[in-house]
């Protein structure tokens, strides 16, 4: 009698029935994992294999599996979801740009594998992805927007003093910021002692790089060099690349230069050549040419970049009231380069002070533009063929007081405080800083030129608009003179040479 099979053929059956049990198990679960919460297999999840760290995995938008690639280098950590934006073309396109400069910022000892890297503005994170790519693993970007894990959204204060040993300002960043200056200074705070800094940016004039390079004075420059760049809105970038120096040698710069004295540099020297010419014959007609002249100017600010400034001023020396020349002129006609201003009215006449209340981004200086600290007599002209001016309304000129009754004349003389105009300057402005004036005292610019000159406190002033006062002639009186002024058409023209000649951008000015 045959052994019976009941016992064995049984058992198989339920081996079969548990084994296709479990595939089901699996399989459920793997849709679920795939279909359902649309992400790869997690912690949380059981997984039959892992990636080795030394494998990159690309993903392709027309393709729903994985594509594997072996490599020697470590990839960026792929979160829990890989973004939609890391599979586009244009953000692989930007990664290999930025690993290109990379490698060649390692082979020039500029960056390290070991390095702590910050990316400043990076809206993509695609240089981020590219440095980690390449092996430099603690880097990380920040942004207004993040995009985590390679960027965090913030800004530099979330990072402590001293913190990293690269930075990097891709895509033209420093240029668009809206404060410069607080940039700077943040990257100053974060960056170690020696640290690098690279910067990529589109301006290629010298008076902008000699603006970049005093911006973040607080490094020395290394090498720069041109490149191609990667997309339409920036076909041009300088790349620049700095180290920071120790504070002690910022010091010792610093300390370097006297007080009182300063010099034009070349680069700004040259800027001049490109001025219209000064009027060198008197006009018959002032008020009609100087106007027509106006129309001829060469703005500095249409001539350069001005991006790298630490912050824009506008001092607007004898404003008059607000609408005059700070509305009618500078905000309507001046080329900002959609810089916001910083404006300084300073104006001796209390008719118009009302004018200036609760105007934003406007201060008010209520005195007399002088060479010191002191009490002046400020007195209101009338011009010829006016019999009624109201009090108030005329050109007011200053001048010393003599007398304790000095002032009760005309009824049109008031006393008023003076300040060392050129003291106040150089406590308000830096060098770092955009600074464009205008100034029409009624005279008083003989006296406060050569006070600029001599404080040195000239070589803040990045552009001038001077109204020289002479005795001119009368539109009211043909064949005559005012008698308001005594310096002749010829003393003002030798004013305005020679703030030229010492490479000051001066225009004439009506």
């Amino acid at each position: 009698m045959e052994p019976s099979m009941g016992k064995p053929s049984y058992l198989r059956n339920i081996l079969v029935r548990l084994f296709l049990f479990c595939v089901f198990i699996i399989a459920l679960r793997f849709a679920y994992v795939v279909t359902i919460r649309g992400e790869s297999c997690d912690v949380g999840d059981f997984c039959f294999f892992s990636l080795p760290e030394s494998f990159n995995v690309v993903l392709t938008r027309t393709s729903s599996s994985a594509i594997i690639t072996s490599s020697d280098k470590s990839a960026p950590s792929t979160p829990e979801k890989i973004p939609d934006l890391w599979i586009t073309e244009g953000f692989q396109k930007s990664v290999r740009f930025y690993s290109s400069v990379f490698q060649d910022l390692i082979t020039d000892a500029v960056l390290s594998p070991n390095f702590k890297t910050l990316s400043m503005d990076t809206e993509t994170g695609a240089d981020v992805y590219a440095l980690r790519e390449i092996g430099v693993e603690d880097s990380i970007g920040v942004s207004k927007k993040g995009l985590k894990p390679l960027v965090i959204s913030g800004q530099g204060f979330k990072f402590l003093d001293e913190s990293f040993d690269f930075v990097f300002c891709g895509g033209g960043v420093v240029e668009k910021s809206m404060k410069p200056g607080d940039f700077a200074a943040e990257i100053a705070r974060t960056m170690k002692p020696q640290g690098f800094l690279v910067i990529h940016t589109g301006a290629n004039d010298t008076y902008s790089l000699e603006s970049l390079l005093e911006l973040f004075n607080f490094c020395k420059l290394v090498k720069s060099r041109d490149i191609g760049g990667f997309d339409s809105q920036m076909p041009f970038i300088r790349e620049i690349v700095m180290q920071k120096v120790n504070k002690e040698r910022i010091v010792e710069k610093s300390s370097g230069d006297s007080v009182n004295k300063c010099s034009v540099p070349g680069y700004k020297r040259e800027l001049i050549k490109k001025a219209e010419p000064l009027i060198k014959e008197e006009p018959k007609k002032p008020w009609i040419t100087l106007k027509k002249n106006a129309q001829k100017i060469k703005y500095l600010s249409s001539m350069v970049d001005i991006s790298f400034k630490s912050r824009y001023v506008y001092v607007d020396v004898g404003a008059r009231s607000y609408g005059s020349s700070i509305v009618s002129w500078f905000k309507k006609q001046y080329p900002k380069q959609n810089k916001t201003f910083d404006i300084y009215a300073v104006e001796a006449d209390k008719t118009f002070y009302d004018g200036y209340k609760y105007k934003k981004g406007v201060t008010l200086l209520p005195y007399a533009a002088w060479v010191r600290n002191e009490s002046l007599f400020f007195e209101i002209n009338q011009d010829p063929g006016h019999k009624m001016v109201e009090k108030g309304r005329g050109m007011g000129r200053i001048q010393p007081v003599q007398t304790s009754t000095g002032s009760t004349s005309s009824g049109n003389v008031d006393e008023i405080r003076g300040f060392d105009f050129a003291d106040w300057l150089k406590n308000t402005v830096s060098e770092n800083d955009y600074v464009v004036m205008k100034m029409d005292v009624e005279g008083t610019e003989f006296d406060l030129i050569p006070r600029l000159f001599e404080t040195g406190a000239i070589c803040l002033i990045d552009e001038l608009f001077l109204e020289c006062h002479y005795n001119r002639w009368q539109k009211c009186c043909p064949g005559e003179r005012s008698s308001k002024y005594e310096k002749t058409y010829g003393q003002c023209l030798n004013l305005l040479s020679s703030l030229r000649k010492s490479g000051v951008l001066v225009h004439q000015w009506w």
